[in-house]
């Protein structure tokens, strides 16, 4: 959500560095938690409970920024988020934890080693998203041709903006909830 309404608001060229930073971002997760992070969690889970917040906090600002962007691609006010924005996306995001997690204990056969296990599932991870996440940011050009300066477009936004929000508040809460 955060590629495409980048690229909606600045267009796809201009989003690219934030694009990069998003794709490399989820390596800062991915390596700590092969070598061990898991682990660290249940030893302080007061910590990584903190964090979880903190993170749901954070991607609550940028779906509220997401909400109130308006979409006219290489108009938007200020400069499009560069690389070092994009790269705390995901180490700031509860569902790609929970993401990276399920990775680990679905797709990791017990016994492999940390090594192996990380480097399969970040590589995986690093090539789906370099395919995937340039798709989000052409969508988000194409929907600011067809959306820009129109009445729809203001709730177009906040849909995005309550997308995101709905999805981390489901992953912070859906242990809680059965």
């Amino acid at each position: 959500m955060a590629i495409l309404a980048t690229s909606a608001g600045y267009g796809f060229r201009a989003a690219l560095p934030f694009t990069v930073g998003v794709i490399l971002g989820k390596q800062f997760i991915i390596w700590p938690m092969g070598f061990g992070l898991m682990e660290l969690s249940q030893a302080s889970p007061l910590i990584f409970e903190t964090l979880k917040y903190l993170a749901a906090a954070y991607i609550t600002y940028l779906a509220w920024r997401v909400a109130n962007l308006r979409l006219a691609p290489g108009q938007s006010r200020g400069a499009a988020p560069g690389f070092a924005a994009g790269l705390i996306v995901h180490p700031m995001n509860p569902k790609a934890w929970a993401m990276i997690t399920g990775a680990f204990t679905a797709f990791i056969p017990a016994g492999t080693g940390a090594f192996q296990a990380t480097l399969t599932v970040a590589l995986v991870l690093l090539s789906c998203q370099i395919v995937l996440q340039p798709l989000w940011g052409i969508a988000g050009q194409a929907i600011a041709r067809h959306f820009a300066g129109k009445p729809s477009e203001k709730y177009l936004m906040w849909t995005l903006a309550a997308a995101t929000v709905l999805s981390v508040f489901y992953a912070l809460f859906a242990g809680d909830l059965s």
